[in-house]
């Protein structure tokens, strides 16, 4: 738990980090209300600058509506976590940059964040360390509540012994943070079921809306990735592309475009809606509604970080991170005190009786 709060306190910052850090080519300033470029024509830049390569994804940038990525991979099939990013102008469709993350600062804190490099056996280890975190908040509830009877709340005892005042420190410092470290907890617990999430609607929702084209064939030539994301925005008023993925991807059939559309207010933008576009045709063969385990975890992901509120609730998040960084520290710092003072009670027993019988001593 010390080490997810000490890597989570910097991703709460990471788009600031990452712009002190780490320098990019800015995209074009342009007049408000510039339409965006032919996607067609930005994809076609961007794989200019990756011979040999195929797209998975194009995604918008969601702290930079001027730049989008292109992810494209050596295969269709190839693992998309491995996926080289190109940065493209939203209004110019002229190629920006391909930054390697994978070495910066914050990536790197991600990973042990999320499963320290470990893969999925790491994600559900931590998982599993995040439900006994969550037991440990309601045990400590359990044990607080009647040591509480006899002293009024938030009672320190300047005159007891330091282990005593630490104690004092620790049990209100975590009495306060209840509830936020919940929240923490349970939906960081969610979040690292985020793979098994992914198959449970690859296998579900999306096999049952492509069921009737799985025996179809990869088309021969795609149609307009532009117009593809214009029927889909049409199909879904109200909404704004989010990403799309292209054919035979982990996000859609061989046979589809499938364009994730979310809204425009702090919760819906989180909230993802795909729209099927037949990748031969053109048209529109379904939308739905994500399933509410998919729901949930969109919801707890900015839930987690505090990315929902601006700048005042990320310094109220990294503040109470902090806090709780502190109540980690004292937990252990108690247990150890108490460890050995154990132990020196241990061997005092042990001591006297080896005086009152001299047969233990020899």
């Amino acid at each position: 738990m010390l080490l997810l709060c000490i890597t989570g306190l910097p991703l709460i910052f990471h788009e600031q980090i990452d712009d002190l850090l780490h320098s990019q080519v800015k995209p074009a300033d342009v007049p408000p209300g510039t339409p965006p470029a032919n996607l067609d024509r930005l994809l076609g830049n961007a794989l200019a600058q990756a011979p040999g390569k195929v797209p998975h994804f194009l995604i918008w940038d969601r702290d930079d509506p001027s730049a989008m990525f292109v992810s494209v991979g050596p295969t269709i099939d190839a693992d998309p976590t491995n996926n080289l990013l190109i940065r493209m102008d939203t209004h110019t469709g002229v190629y920006l940059d391909a930054p390697d993350v994978t070495g910066r600062f914050t990536y790197i804190m991600l990973k042990l964040h999320t499963d320290m490099f470990a893969g999925l056996p790491g994600k559900l280890f931590l998982g599993l360390m995040g439900i006994l975190f969550c037991v440990a908040i309601i045990s400590g509830i359990v044990v607080y509540a009647p040591s509480m009877r006899k002293l009024r709340f938030g009672a320190y005892r300047a005159q007891r012994t330091r282990v005593v005042r630490w104690l004092d420190v620790h049990n209100l410092a975590g009495i306060l943070l209840v509830a936020w470290t919940l929240v923490v907890g349970f939906t960081g617990v969610i979040n690292t079921w985020a793979d098994l999430v992914l198959k449970m609607w690859q296998f579900g929702q999306l096999a049952e809306m492509t069921a009737q084209y799985k025996d179809r064939p990869v088309p021969s030539k795609l149609t307009s990735l532009n117009a593809a994301v214009e029927v889909a925005t049409h199909a879904v008023p109200g909404m704004t592309p989010s990403f799309v993925a292209f054919p035979g991807t982990l996000f859609s059939s061989k046979s589809h475009y499938a364009v994730f559309l979310h809204g425009d207010t702090p919760l819906t933008s989180r909230l993802l809606k795909p729209a099927l576009i037949d990748a031969e045709t053109g048209k529109l063969t379904d939308t739905r509604d994500m399933p509410w385990y998919v729901t949930t975890l969109f919801v707890s992901q900015p839930l987690h970080f505090g990315d929902y509120g601006g700048m005042p609730l990320k310094i109220v998040w990294a503040l109470l991170d902090i806090l709780t960084i502190f109540i980690l520290v004292t937990g252990v710092y108690l247990w150890v005190r108490r460890r050995k003072a154990g132990v020196s009670q241990e061997r005092a027993i042990a001591n006297a009786a080896s005086i009152d019988n001299p047969a233990l001593s020899s």
